[in-house]
């Protein structure tokens, strides 16, 4: 995970997405800043937002800091805070981070997990050759924890997204372009050139 920029709201997204959400709410008798009866019953009006909200942060999942294609059908959209506990904000474009379907998953409902945006830089160290992600050592003990919770919330160190992470390095090694790499693999790139390696 790296610090993520808040992009603007799409020009359509107040008609498409806010409005008619918050009339749903307003029509079922739900306060904008309470947890609805049962989440699963919103409406999902921010589906109109999704490509949206993937050419906003240029197709990089903001959890596990890697680009994937459109086309695949990977990309969700993550409330931050849940549904389940703020109605209105299930119609907020400040709510939404882009993620993979298994960091969106991972992540559920569940508070315990560092915001991408507003994140203090190298919160996340890497080692490269293996790709296992820990908590910067510099961090103060409640940071720490905190990245802890988040690495094991996400599973942001399991066998499989390390070894991606440790190949996408390995395709640097081997000749790739810099400007793709930073594009398919932004973490892995700044953690390269932290550490002084490009």
């Amino acid at each position: 995970m790296i610090p993520i920029t808040l992009q603007p709201e799409p020009p359509d997204f107040d008609t498409k997405v806010r409005k008619k959400g918050h009339a749903w709410l307003q029509s079922e008798g739900i306060a904008l800043n309470a947890a609805p009866p049962k989440a699963s019953d919103l409406p999902n009006y921010w589906t109109h937002s999704n490509k949206q909200l993937w050419d906003a942060y240029s197709g990089v999942c903001a959890y596990l800091a890697i680009y994937f294609d459109w086309g695949i059908g990977a990309a969700s959209t993550d409330h931050f805070v849940a549904k389940s506990k703020n109605a209105g904000d299930a119609y907020e474009w400040d709510n939404y981070r882009l993620s993979c379907l298994g960091a969106n998953r991972n992540k559920n409902k569940f508070d315990d997990v560092l915001d991408p945006i507003g994140l203090k830089p190298n919160t996340f160290v890497l080692n490269l050759l293996s790709g296992e992600i820990s908590p910067n050592p510099d961090l103060s003990p409640e940071e720490s924890d905190a990245a802890k919770k988040t690495i094991e919330r996400l599973d942001l160190d399991s066998p499989e997204i390390n070894e991606m992470r440790a190949r996408r390095y390995s395709y640097y090694l081997r000749g790739m372009d810099e400007q793709d790499f930073k594009k398919e693999s932004p973490f892995v790139w700044m953690e390269a050139q932290r550490q002084g390696l490009l």
